[in-house]
């Protein structure tokens, strides 16, 4: 007699979905179709020769070793250089508070498992990280959702929603994916204080942060949380958990990403990772090192900057050609993203699917919220194709919301030309 799978699933299961991103990637993997659904960086900006001598130096002089099992917390060299780098930003950190996790979407599952009991609140931005609502759900978090603006997260809201008393908040706070915006320094600084004043930790995500096109660079919220707490030159143990990652700024394939916190936290979070997988592939580790170290890393996100600067400005350019008056998005300052507002009346999965048609995709925004009642939206990415065809994409998708703003009207077609 053959089981009946699903009376045996843990109950959890109930509470896990499919990334409609992945699902939608696979309606776009037609080489007609251009694609602003995927959170993709430049695949032809890899910095393959620099990994091919990176590879070939390990293997030369390290092989039994990037072959080999190894310590769960990470890649000493590698974990001393990212706590290196946080240093220069105001925190102090050694590679103790460091431990590295195999892709961020694997962080926020182990601080899934590490804080959230079921029904737990966990606040977050509206819109959020879809992956990350994806990674707590599995735990069966609840959330209480905090609107944002052009500054990020509405922090005049934050005191009425921490009366729900969340168990942590969860922040991207540069060029937020999917709204592309930027939290003020002075929010920054609310948020933080808010924080404390109500005992509430903030796991910081920033895989963008490093892909500024203009303005000044901020201070991460952990910066701020250790000036704070007076502890800027102590070992750091404040109330912040930050997130980031290799993915975006050399290569997502080899799934090197970082949390840092303070070390009981790492402690019990490398006990977590010990049950998930032992530890992150050694070889990979070693690699990005040797491809990241003397300044080439630095080197390789400027010319990222530059590259998705003028991408993004084609998209602005090409919606402040095509866009019907109705439709706004926001101007982001850097990372991958940018966040349309759809006229009143057009409901995103339909237009996603006439889209789809004129052999164009974005992500309808409804996947980026944690409750039903989402104004209609939609994340588009600029990052991962060329000039000509941010532009072209954005015509044949202007031209879908005219129609059906046509259509709704019973006028006839007004394409975008």
């Amino acid at each position: 007699m053959s089981i009946l799978w699903e009376s045996r699933f843990a109950l959890r299961t109930q509470w896990v979905t499919s990334s409609l991103i992945r699902e939608l990637l696979k309606l776009t993997q037609k080489p007609e179709v251009i694609s602003f659904a995927g959170g993709l960086p430049a695949a032809e900006y890899f910095p393959v020769e620099r990994f091919q001598d990176a590879c070939q130096r390990v293997l030369a002089n390290q092989a039994h070793q990037a072959l080999q099992y190894s310590t769960t917390e990470g890649y000493p060299p590698l974990r001393e250089f990212i706590a290196e780098r946080l240093c220069t930003q105001g925190v102090c950190v050694g590679p103790e508070n460091v431990l590295i996790t195999s892709g961020s979407q694997q962080a926020l599952s182990m601080l899934g498992a590490l804080l959230i009991n079921p029904g737990d609140r966990v606040l977050v931005e509206e819109p959020t990280y879809l992956g990350a609502l994806q990674a707590f759900s599995l735990y069966q978090a609840s959330y209480v959702g905090v609107p944002t603006d052009s500054d990020g997260i509405c922090t005049e809201m934050l005191p009425e929603a921490l009366r729900h008393g969340p168990k942590f908040m969860y922040i991207l706070p540069n060029f937020q994916n999917p709204a592309g915006v930027t939290l003020s320094a002075e929010r920054r600084i609310e948020l933080t204080r808010l924080a404390h004043e109500h005992g509430i930790p903030i796991v910081e995500d920033d895989p963008y942060g490093a892909l500024r096109f203009e303005g000044e660079d901020m201070r991460p919220l952990v910066a701020v949380d250790a000036e704070l707490t007076g502890g800027v030159h102590e070992a750091y143990t404040g109330n912040v958990i930050v997130l980031g990652t290799f993915s975006k700024t050399l290569a997502p394939g080899l799934r090197i990403a970082w949390i840092v916190a303070p070390r009981q936290v790492i402690a019990k979070l490398t006990q977590i990772k010990q049950g998930l997988d032992l530890h992150t592939s050694t070889f990979n580790q070693m690699v990005i090192y040797e491809a990241a170290k003397d300044g080439f890393i630095d080197e390789h996100v400027d010319r990222l900057r530059h590259v998705y600067r003028r991408r993004r400005d084609a998209m602005l350019a090409a919606l402040d050609r095509y866009a019907p008056p109705e439709m706004t998005w926001t101007q982001p300052q850097g990372g991958l993203f940018l966040w349309l507002q759809l006229p009143a009346g057009v409901a995103e999965r339909a237009a996603f699917d006439l889209a789809i048609e004129k052999n164009v995709a974005f992500v309808p925004g409804s996947a980026f919220f944690a409750r039903p009642d989402s104004p209609p939206t939609a994340r588009l990415n600029f990052s991962c194709m060329d000039e000509e065809r941010i532009v072209e994409g954005i015509r044949r998708l202007c031209g879908v919301i005219q129609d059906m703003q046509a259509k709704r009207n019973g006028d006839a077609p007004n394409r975008a030309e």
